[in-house]
This record gives C-alpha cells, structure tokens and sequence, in this order.
C-alpha cells in the first residue's frame, strides 16, 4: 500500500501555567503526524516555537507543503535538504523513525546501538514568578535530583538565593531565556556559582552574545537559542561551554544525532531539551539523551493529561519509551 500522511493538531492542558522570561502559557498546542505504510503506522509530535515565528498554522502548512515527497516515500536524508530545520520537520523525521520501526519489527534503539536503554535523571521546571512563590515550588520538590529553574529578569539574585535555600540538595540548572541584561551578566553568574548551580542556559540574546567569550564563566554556560543545528556550532566554541539539543530546533532525531556526534567532537557538554510537549515528543529524545551531561524532558510533568501511553516517570527518573508509544 502507499504510503499516507495525516496531520492534526491537538491541545494539552498545563497544571497551572508555565511562565518563562517572554510570557506564560496554560496550554501544550502540538502538531502530530501520522505515516502509514503496508499495515505499519509511525507517529512523530512537533512544538512550533513562537520565538522564531512559527504558528500551528504555519508548522501545519510546511508540512501539507511536504505531503506529496512525503507520501512519495522520502527517505530520512532527503528529507534533510527537502525541508529546513525546525518543528514541522521534526513531527516528520521522527514519525519516519516510527514507520521504520513499525515495519521492519526492529527498533529505533536498535539501529542506534543503543543495546542497554537506561532511565535517565531528568530535571524538572520551576517556572518564573516572585522569589517567595519560586520557593515554594522549589520546596515542593526539593526532593527532586535536579532542578530547572526559570529566570531571566535584571535582578535574578533573589531568585536563585531562594530557590537554594528551599532546594539545598537539588541540583540546579538556570535557565534564563536570553534576558540577562550584559549589566547583570557577570554578577549573576558569579551568585550562580556561589549558590552551586551546575549550569546556566542562554544568559544573553542570541545573536548579540559575544561578551560570553571576553569574561571569565565560573560555571558551565549552554547555548540555547544560539544553536539550532550542527553548522551553528563551531562559531559558539569561544562563549559557551554546553549545548542544549532539542528536536524542534534541530528539525527532527536524524539531524539531532549528527550534531550531537559534533559536539562531542568540539568539546562541548551536551544537554537534551524539549519544548513543552506530550510523551510522544519526549520519546525520540529519550533515546538521543542516553549518555547526555544534563536532562531536561520534563514535559509530560508539566501537562495536567499526557498520551496514552506514556513515558514512565518516577521519582525523578524517565524510562526509556516502551514501542507501544515509539520506536
């Protein structure tokens, strides 16, 4: 049989709100596609991300757009020149991870090497608020091996103290969103030493980041919104010492796996990230995350309902996703 794309875009509601340094949201907006071929269906699930101007609506359309080299049989290379990097890409590359995966009965983990899927420690998010409602959802967690804590504003020191304090055994990561103003750059690195943060992402706009390479970093600082995929990596050697991978930047698993290998390559420590997505989007990344410096696939525990079936998490461990859900 041929093989047949179908695209839709579900709505997942958020426990509460998830508030970063550009704005909050109440709602996880997803684009799933779905391949199906000779009996076999793969699935693949894509965030598109506002802050580099994509909709649901303009995601949908780029992938309608790719419909008939799609459902032509493009492979996961020619995909690669066919579409540019980003979230419909991704829903795409990781849905023909899936439909390979279905038809052929061997899995995703297998064509990797990856013989021994282990769970994965992954961080959890603290949304940005006032210092004292930060705290308390940090003591809600404290229990929590490592902790995400969004910032991102000119007076952050507050902030982390807080978090600290209610979290003294957690490990935590910084994330600040491109809003450090390069006025607080240094102090607000230097209070993040002191208070034992393993790691910061993104302090500064993308683009305008430069002074990251004419200071002293007394912790490891992770590119965030500064590297999308493998070609932006050599020019960020200089300022940051990590990079967050995430599948909707990079354009799916297939790009995601090279520019991982590069990293590796250049020195850089690698973290896995994710938007705010369903099991589905976590499941692909669960696998490119084994032997990762830093976790963050945290999505599905922000979500008030996931897919069924889901990740399993416990405690504050992912497990590797059973092939019911992908791969």
């Amino acid at each position: 049989m041929p093989r047949t794309l179908d695209i839709q875009m579900n709505s997942f509601p958020i426990a509460g709100s998830f508030t970063i340094s550009r704005g909050a949201k109440t709602e996880a907006e997803v684009i799933t596609c779905a391949l199906a071929e000779d009996g076999a269906r793969g699935l693949g699930e894509c965030v598109p991300y506002r802050r580099y101007g994509e909709t649901m609506e303009s995601v949908f359309a780029q992938i309608e757009a790719a419909r008939p080299l799609v459902e032509a049989g493009i492979s996961r290379r020619d995909l690669l020149s066919a579409m540019p990097p980003g979230a419909a890409r991704n829903a795409v590359d990781c849905a023909l991870w899936d439909l390979e995966a279905k038809r052929t009965g061997e899995s995703v983990a297998a064509r990797l090497g990856l013989a021994d899927l282990k769970p994965l420690t992954t961080a959890y998010t603290i949304s940005l608020g006032e210092p004292e409602v930060m705290a308390a959802q940090a003591r809600e967690h404290a229990g929590r091996a490592l902790l995400k804590v969004k910032v991102g504003t000119g007076d952050d020191e507050s902030r982390i103290r807080a978090v600290r304090a209610a979290a003294p055994d957690a490990a935590i990561i910084l994330d600040a969103n491109e809003g450090w103003p390069e006025a607080v750059l240094e102090r607000h690195l230097h209070i993040a030493a002191e208070a034992g943060v393993a790691l910061v992402e993104q302090p500064l706009p993308a683009g305008r980041d430069a002074l990251l390479a004419e200071i002293r970093r007394p912790l490891l600082v992770c590119a965030d919104e500064s590297v999308h995929h493998t070609g932006d990596l050599a020019s960020l050697a200089d300022r940051y010492d990590a990079i967050n991978i995430k599948l909707d930047k990079t354009g799916g698993l297939t790009e995601a796996l090279a520019m991982k290998a590069e990293a590796e390559r250049l020195g850089f420590s690698i973290m896995i990230g994710c938007m705010v997505g369903t099991s589905l989007a976590m499941a692909p990344a669960a696998l490119l995350a084994q032997n990762a410096d830093f976790v963050d696939l945290d999505g599905p525990l922000l979500l008030a309902r996931d897919r069924e079936p889901g990740l399993r998490y416990a405690a504050s461990l992912v497990f590797p996703p059973e092939s019911t859900l992908w791969g």
